[in-house]
């Protein structure tokens, strides 16, 4: 049973954040996982079964265990993103409970099709919704759940818990990324927030709201780092950015801020 006297972080047991929703945090804390990765046990109070969202990384063995012994039977397992830390247990934990995966893309949803866009989903006796919100990554997805007049947003990790999101080069995009903040701004401004990783907050509005602001600000400084270097976006190399825009950040820190440097430099040719 989730213990609701519980605080974030509170490594291998189950803690109730609101009466259909806990988290199992993951021991694996790091510079791109902050405490760890949140996992997510979803059911309505007295429902026999749940849906689990991102079971975590994937020799984590203990944290499974720990997880299935909130959920019980698992009826659906959904992932927010691609990231090894969300998705690297997919074919452990599906063998250990034999749920259906599912996924926006189709890469993890194996036994049922992929999420698709405000796609409404009855499982666990909750109603969950189907937010795409690239931006993070192209196939970031958050999940609003309700049950009973009740609200909560899973946000994977396009709004965290603490500190800023890393904006993946690979297929991650600016663009995608400011309207994927206002998309939640309006649709779930008051609705409490269950991040990746991090603690939750009881609204999100605030923080996806700083989240812009950030992003707007990092935006106008590679602006005028790009002024003082005399580069357009298209000839900046990005560390020279890193170098002039997080001079005040820790140099360990710096190779994330490579990734989100190389996306706003991208955002920055299409305009």
């Amino acid at each position: 049973m989730a213990d609701a006297e519980l605080a974030h972080p509170a490594y291998g047991v189950a803690r109730r954040v609101t009466p259909f929703a806990s988290v199992v945090l993951c021991d694996n804390p790091g510079m791109m996982t902050l405490d760890g990765t949140n996992t997510w046990i979803l059911r309505a109070p007295g429902h026999p079964s749940a849906v689990v969202v991102d079971p975590g990384p994937k020799k984590e063995r203990k944290h499974l265990r720990a997880v299935l012994d909130e959920a019980g039977e698992v009826e659906l397992t959904l992932f927010t993103h691609r990231h090894d830390d969300h998705v690297g247990s997919l074919k452990r934990f599906r063998k250990m409970t034999g749920a259906p995966t599912r996924a926006y893309s189709t890469e993890f949803s194996t036994g049922a099709s992929r999420l698709q866009d405000r796609e409404v989903i009855e499982a666990a006796g909750l109603t969950i919704t189907v937010v795409h919100t690239p931006g993070h990554t192209y196939d970031s997805t958050s999940l609003l759940v309700e049950w009973d007049g009740q609200r909560a947003i899973l946000t994977g990790d396009t709004v965290l818990g603490s500190g800023t999101t890393v904006l993946d080069p690979q297929d991650g995009s600016l663009g995608d990324y400011f309207h994927s903040l206002n998309r939640l701004i309006v649709d779930a401004s008051d609705v409490p927030m269950l991040p990746g990783h991090g603690p939750d907050h009881p609204e999100l509005g605030p923080i996806a709201r700083f989240y812009k602001q950030h992003r707007e600000v990092r935006l106008q400084q590679i602006r005028d780092a790009l002024v003082e270097l005399g580069k357009t976006p298209h000839e900046a190399k990005p560390m020279k950015v890193v170098r002039s825009v997080y001079s005040d950040v820790d140099e360990k820190l710096w190779p994330a801020a490579k990734m989100s440097v190389k996306t706003q430099l991208e955002y920055l040719r299409t305009l």
